[in-house]
C-alpha cells in the first residue's frame, strides 16, 4: 500500500510544507490571501478544464493550493499581521487586563499559567502570553478563566543565554506566546467573571474534581499519577516518578494522548457491539462513542492535548465504522488536515509530532509486522500482537525522541507488555473512580484497590527505569539526522511490504547517506575550536573546546553542570576536563585578564580583554586608563548593581561593554578563525 497514493496525505504533506514555510519566512498576510484567492480561481478552472479535457494540471494546482493555504492560516496568526495584538505595547508600563486560559506546572518560585490579553489601557487588544505568580502572593492558585487588572510592563522572553541551551523564547512563540508577565504581591486585582465559556467550564468541572479526588485518601505519589493519567493534569507529578516513566520508555502514560483515548475507543468498541444487531445499531453506536470520546474530553477539562486525540480518533471511529483498511489513512490524515487547518501551532508541539507518528507507523506498520509471523497459540499470538504494537509505535516516534530528548530506552517493550494489557483495565477502573468520586459514592474499598494497582504499576516502572545498563543517554542526533532517520524507516516498510531491488536499493542507500552524514560532520566536529565565556549565575565559566575535547576552566568545578552537558552533546563532545581558572590567558595575539573580588590587576601592561568576576570593588574609570582594554566582559557572577554602573562608565567612554546576562555567551575570535 503506497500511503502517497492518497489524496488526503497529500493534501496534509502539502498543507505541512506550508505552515514551515510560514513560520519560517513570516510573510504579511494580504499578498498570501490575494495569491490564495487567485489559487482557488484558477483550480476551480482548472477542474472544469480537467473534465473536458484530461486537464493533467488540477494535481500541482492542488498541491500548490494547499501550500499556499498552510502559510495563510499560519501568517494569520503572527502578531504582525494581528492589528490590536498587545507587542506593539511592549517593555511600556500599561493596565493589562487578562484571562487566564491554561494552568501550567508551576516552579520553584512561582505559579504559571498561560493568559489572553484582553485590553491595555481600555483599549481591546489581543495575544497570549505567559504569566508568573509568586507562590506565596496566593493563598490559592488561580483558575481558567479568572480575570485579573494590573499595571506592569510585558517583557519578550530571553533568547538563550548559551550555546546549545533550550530556546525558551523559540518554544513559546511556538505555541502562540510572545511576551512574558511577572506580577508582585499586591500589583493586581482579581475581577468578576462577565460569563463562561465551555472551555473554562470544562477547566472548572475538571479543578473540582480532582479537588473531590483529593480528599479521597489516596496516597501522594498515587494521587499525581491518577491525575495524569485520566484527567491529563500533571502538576502533581514528582520529578522522581517523572523521570521514572520517561527512563522506562512509559511517559506517554502520564498524559491523555491517543494512547489513552484510543484504548478508550476500543473499550467502547467492545462494550457497544451489541447495539449493531439493532436497524442501524452501526451508525447508532458510532453516534454514542463519539459523544462519549467529547463527553471524556469535556471531563478531562478540554486541554489542547486532549482535544487533539479525541478529534483524532473521532475520526479513525468513523474509519472503523466503514470497515474499510485503506480508509483508515484516508480518515487519519484528513484528521490531521482538519486540526491543523484551526490549529497550525500544533504542528508544532512534541505530542501532537509523536502522536500521530506512533498512530501512523501502527496502522501502516503492525500489519506488515503480523503477516510476518503469526504464531498458531494463543498466548503466544497475543504477546507477539502487544510486541508488534510497541515495536511499529516506537519506530515512528524514535527519530523524534532521540531528536527532542536525546535518549531511548532499551527496556520500552518491557514496559508495554507489562502495563499496557492492563491499561485498558486500568483506565476504565479509573473513569468508574471518578464517576463515583463525582457523586460522592467513592467507597473506601475501591480507594484502596485502585490506589495499590496504581502503586504497583508505578513500582514496575520503577524496576524498569533503574536498569540503567538498558538505557541510552545522551545521542547527539540533529535535524538532518531526525529526516534521514525517517527515510530509512520508511525504506525498512517498504523492504517488508515488497522485496525488490529498489526497494532494498532505497534502504541500503538510506543507511548510506546517514552512514557519511555521520563521518562528515565527526570531522567536522573535530576540526573546530572555540573559546566561550558562558552565562552562569554566581560563577565564571570558559569554555575551550579543541576538537573532540572540552576543557571546563572555573573556579568553582561541577561535572553536572547543565550548560556543559548541552554544549557537549550539541558538539559531540567526547572528553570533558576541568581545570581552575587563571588570571590571564593568551587568545593568539590577544590578552584576556580575568579580575575577580579581589580587584587586583597589573597597572603598566596593556591587556585586550578585560573580564570581571564576582564583583571586584574597582574604579573602573581608573582601570580603562591603566590597562587600556579594546572591550569589557562582564558575566552573571557580577551583582546586577555593578554592572549597571559598569555598563554608564563604558557608555561614556564609549567603550565596547557585553554582559552574558543581556546578549548571551560571548565567542572570542581566535587567531586560526
Amino acid at each position: 500500500m503506497r500511503l502517497l497514493e492518497f489524496a488526503s496525505v497529500k493534501l496534509s504533506l502539502f498543507l505541512i510544507l506550508g505552515i514551515l514555510m510560514g513560520h519560517h519566512f513570516q510573510p504579511h498576510v494580504i499578498p498570501i490571501a490575494v495569491l490564495l484567492f487567485i489559487l482557488i480561481i484558477c483550480l476551480a478552472w482548472s477542474k472544469k478544464m480537467q473534465k473536458r479535457k484530461a486537464f493533467p494540471h488540477f494535481g500541482v494546482l492542488t498541491s500548490m493550493t494547499a501550500t499556499v493555504l498552510g502559510i495563510f492560516i499560519l501568517s494569520t496568526g503572527l502578531p504582525q499581521n494581528q492589528p490590536n495584538h498587545f507587542i506593539n505595547d511592549f517593555n511600556t508600563e500599561n493596565s493589562w487586563q487578562l484571562k487566564v486560559t491554561e494552568t501550567l506546572k508551576p516552579n520553584a518560585y512561582s505559579h504559571r499559567y498561560y493568559a489572553e490579553v484582553q485590553s491595555v489601557s481600555n483599549k481591546t487588544s489581543s495575544g497570549n502570553l505567559i504569566l508568573y505568580v509568586p507562590r506565596e502572593s496566593l493563598s490559592e492558585t488561580l483558575s481558567v478563566g479568572d480575570q485579573l487588572l494590573t499595571r506592569a510592563k510585558i517583557t519578550s522572553p530571553r533568547p538563550p543565554q548559551n550555546p546549545h541551551q533550550f530556546n525558551f523564547k523559540a518554544y513559546l512563540q511556538k505555541q502562540g506566546i510572545y511576551g512574558q508577565l511577572h506580577l508582585k504581591p499586591g500589583q493586581w486585582v482579581s475581577l468578576n467573571r462577565s460569563s463562561w465559556t465551555f472551555f473554562e467550564r470544562a477547566a472548572n468541572f475538571r479543578e473540582n474534581l480532582i479537588k473531590k479526588l483529593q480528599r479521597q485518601g489516596f496516597g501522594k505519589q498515587q494521587f499525581g499519577v491518577i491525575q495524569a493519567l485520566l484527567l491529563g493534569q500533571r502538576n502533581d507529578i514528582s520529578e522522581e516518578t517523572y523521570t521514572n516513566y520517561r527512563n522506562a520508555g512509559a511517559v506517554h502514560i502520564l498524559a491523555v494522548s491517543g494512547l489513552h483515548v484510543g484504548i478508550l475507543l476500543l473499550l467502547l468498541q467492545f462494550l457497544l457491539r451489541p447495539l449493531e444487531l439493532l436497524p442501524k445499531g452501526r451508525a447508532i453506536k458510532l453516534i454514542i462513542i463519539v459523544l462519549l470520546l467529547w463527553g471524556y474530553a469535556f471531563v478531562a477539562g478540554l486541554s489542547p492535548s486532549i482535544v487533539r486525540a479525541v478529534t483524532m480518533f473521532s475520526f479513525l471511529a468513523y474509519a472503523l465504522h466503514l470497515n474499510r483498511p485503506t480508509n483508515t489513512f484516508n480518515i487519519l490524515a484528513l484528521s490531521l488536515f482538519f486540526i491543523l487547518l484551526i490549529r497550525p501551532l500544533f504542528l508544532f508541539q512534541v505530542g501532537f509530532q509523536m502522536s500521530y507518528a506512533a498512530v501512523f507507523a501502527i496502522v501502516w506498520t503492525y500489519p506488515k509486522l503480523q503477516g510476518f509471523w503469526l504464531p498458531k497459540p494463543w498466548l503466544v499470538r497475543k504477546i507477539w500482537q502487544l510486541f508488534s504494537v510497541s515495536i511499529a509505535a516506537q519506530l515512528g516516534v524514535l527519530p523524534l525522541s532521540l531528536f527532542y530528548f536525546h535518549q531511548f530506552p532499551g527496556l520500552f517493550f518491557i514496559s508495554n507488555l507489562i502495563i499496557v494489557p492492563f491499561l485498558g483495565i486500568i483506565l476504565g477502573a479509573g473513569i468508574v473512580v471518578l464517576v463515583l468520586t463525582y457523586f460522592d459514592l467513592l467507597p473506601i474499598v475501591i480507594v484502596n484497590l485502585y490506589n495499590s494497582t496504581i502503586q504497583g504499576m508505578n513500582e514496575v516502572i520503577g524496576w524498569v527505569a533503574q536498569q540503567e545498563v538498558f538505557l541510552f543517554k545522551d545521542i547527539p542526533f540533529d535535524t538532518i539526522q531526525l529526516l534521514i532517520a525517517y527515510a530509512i524507516i520508511l525504506a525498512l516498510v517498504l523492504g517488508l511490504s515488497k522485496v525488490n531491488y529498489r526497494n532494498i536499493a532505497f534502504l541500503l542507500s538510506s543507511i548510506a547517506v546517514f552512514s557519511g552524514y555521520l563521518v562528515l560532520s565527526q570531522w567536522h566536529f573535530s576540526t573546530k575550536e572555540a573559546l566561550i565565556l558562558a552565562h552562569q549565575t554566581k560563577n565564571t565559566i570558559l569554555l575551550h573546546r579543541q576538537g573532540n575535547t572540552l576543557k571546563v576552566m572555573t573556579r568553582k568545578p561541577d561535572s553536572n553542570l547543565t550548560l556543559v552537558k548541552n554544549y557537549s552533546l550539541g558538539e559531540r563532545i567526547e572528553t570533558v576536563k576541568y581545570s581552575t581558572l587563571l588570571n590571564r590567558y593568551r587568545m593568539g595575539d590577544k590578552t584576556l585578564f580575568i579580575i575577580d573580588s579581589l580587584g587586583i590587576y597589573p597597572s603598566s601592561p596593556a591587556v585586550d580583554v578585560v573580564l570581571l568576576s564576582h564583583s571586584p570593588r574597582i574604579h573602573l574609570n581608573r582601570l580603562i586608563d591603566s590597562l587600556k582594554p579594546q572591550l569589557i566582559l562582564v558575566d552573571g557572577s557580577n551583582y546586577k548593581s555593578y554592572i549597571r554602573r559598569w555598563q554608564q562608565t563604558c557608555l561614556k567612554r564609549k567603550l565596547p561593554f557585553h554582559y552574558t546576562g543581556e546578549k548571551g555567551a560571548y565567542f572570542f575570535r581566535l587567531q586560526n578563525q
